[in-house]
């Protein structure tokens, strides 16, 4: 997980002070506000949520449990999305292999199969080759895997992800956005509330993000 910029932190903690609670954020502690309002793909009074994630990323596997539930329990209020934050070069393979499930409208289905692989199995899914040997044995046809995998829009989709990580100001795994308006980490809620317990950070973090989820709501 890449660690938050030190200016970052800075403002996190001095603007957090002893006000701050997950129940009820502050700006600047345990959320800030993006730069500049990106788009967001949600409906009606839906507020979009997107998870930015690395398939390696150790805080990734460990908030997935809790964070799947959570989605779960918000239902329809919610459109909850995942963009893989670009990892190494442009032919990033974990990058890649997200995009190629997500084409194929298999990444919701196939996500914890991925962190499994990665951090259950000790698989490491770092060449093409690798990803290829991974799709066949979860089922997924060869051919098809490969015209994904490969297919012409592939590099657009790849400078993408880049493209939203500048935009959305993301700088560390897991990062949650909130109506394409509110940034939030775990780390950010941790430094914010010193007396949390490393089992409460997951927690808390959700917490933060109802908060936000409600705020935005009230919006529409």
């Amino acid at each position: 997980m890449r660690l938050l910029k030190v200016a970052a932190i800075a403002l996190a903690l001095v603007s957090g002070v002893s006000f701050a609670t997950p129940e009820s954020p502050k700006q600047g502690a345990e959320y800030q506000p993006l730069r500049a309002p990106q788009p967001t793909q949600a409906s009606g009074k839906q507020v979009e949520v997107v998870e930015f994630f690395m398939y390696h990323c150790p805080a990734c596997n460990a908030i997935e449990p809790e964070l799947a539930a959570w989605v779960k329990k918000r239902g329809d209020s919610i459109l909850f999305r995942r963009i893989h934050m670009p990892h190494g070069p442009e032919g990033d393979p974990e990058s890649r292999l997200f995009l190629a499930l997500d084409s194929m409208k298999l990444e919701k289905d196939m996500h914890e199969k991925v962190l499994a692989a990665w951090h259950v199995e000790h698989r490491r899914l770092r060449s093409d080759a690798d990803n290829l040997e991974w799709a066949v044995k979860n089922g997924i046809g060869k051919d098809t895997f490969l015209a994904h995998y490969n297919s012409f829009s592939m590099n657009a989709r790849l400078k993408g992800l880049a493209r939203a990580m500048e935009n959305y100001g993301v700088q560390s795994t897991p990062t949650l956005i909130v109506d394409g308006r509110y940034l939030t980490t775990p780390n950010m809620v941790f430094e914010s509330n010193k007396g949390l317990a490393g089992t409460q950070v997951v927690g808390a973090t959700l917490q933060v993000v109802d908060a936000l989820v409600a705020q935005a709501a009230r919006g529409k």
